[in-house]
């Protein structure tokens, strides 16, 4: 919750997870989240259309990615391992994870983290491509 959000309007919502039929049905809304079911735990991340800077989606979509990327550099922090599994757009799992959860017209579920111990240490990686970053012109 310390991401920064469009005017401090703080859309994000989170549905910690850690009952395992809960995970498994979480899971099976996923198609690459099958490994969901038995991580130790599993967090949704919502947001809340009404809280959003302007109602804008766009800015709630923002607000939900830098809570997910922050979960996530916290989560190696402290040792563990965690896979982002993408949610929004995509109306289908949208729509499951609503009807799963009983979300209100307003919560949109945007992403689910995957979180617990890795089974293996992998060197850090980059996917720098200078090629991409330009300097004061395209």
């Amino acid at each position: 919750m310390a991401a920064p959000s469009a005017k401090a309007t703080y859309p994000a919502e989170f549905i910690v997870i850690n009952d395992k039929e809960v995970k498994k049905k979480v899971s099976e809304c996923l198609p690459n989240g099958a490994f969901l079911a038995n991580a130790p735990l599993g967090i949704l991340v919502c947001g809340d259309l009404s809280r959003a800077c302007g109602q804008e989606l766009s800015y709630m979509l923002q607000d939900c990615s830098a809570c997910t990327e922050n979960l996530l550099l916290a989560a190696s922090m402290l040792g563990l391992g965690g896979c982002w599994l993408g949610v929004h757009p995509r109306q289908e799992r949208v729509e499951a994870l609503r009807k799963l959860f009983k979300l209100p017209e307003e919560i949109i579920p945007v992403a689910a983290v995957a979180l617990g111990w890795p089974a293996e240490t992998k060197a850090a990686r980059t996917n720098f491509q200078p090629e991409q970053v330009h300097l004061n012109s395209w």
